[in-house]
């Protein structure tokens, strides 16, 4: 009995510690500061400033703080995982859904729903030192015009 209970515990333990490790591996996770001078925004687009990437449980919180076309302040977050599942986004009023998978150890592919309806999709490549990442996003505006922009972000 009490072997089966000490395999148990150690099972659990490890499968924790494999996840954390896999978690704290990866580059993606962090605090990221927009460096505005490297960046290229389409005319009227919003600008993530700051992003940040923490675990939650088996998954991942991403809070994004920015600006919006107006100046205003943003906040949104979403929780997930890098599986091309669709999670939901609070705070954003211009999307709903967010999903991203993971292509590689440094790059991920991410889709912006809003009421089922596609309205961004991109792809986010890190830095083989891990202390800079880019963010090309392309988006189609209500008239149907569609634009691109590109956000590098340094790593805290």
């Amino acid at each position: 009995m009490k072997s089966a209970i000490r395999t148990i515990g150690m099972t659990l333990a490890l499968s924790l510690v494999g996840a954390a490790t896999t978690l704290a591996a990866d580059a993606t996770m962090g605090t990221w500061k927009l460096n505005d001078a490297k960046s290229k925004f389409a005319q009227g687009a919003a600008k993530n400033t700051t992003v940040m990437y923490e675990a939650a449980g088996d998954a991942v919180k991403v809070t994004i703080d920015g600006i919006d076309s107006k100046g205003a302040a943003t906040h949104s977050e979403w929780t997930g995982k890098f599986d091309g599942q669709d999670y939901a986004v609070t705070g954003d009023p211009n999307s709903d859904m967010r999903s991203y998978t993971r292509v590689n150890g440094s790059l991920m592919d991410f889709t912006v729903k809003n009421a089922g309806k596609v309205d961004m999709t991109g792809r986010i490549a890190v830095t083989a030192d891990g202390m800079h990442r880019t963010v090309t996003s392309h988006s189609t505006d209500a008239k149907g015009k569609k634009s691109t922009s590109t956000a590098v972000f340094d790593k805290q």
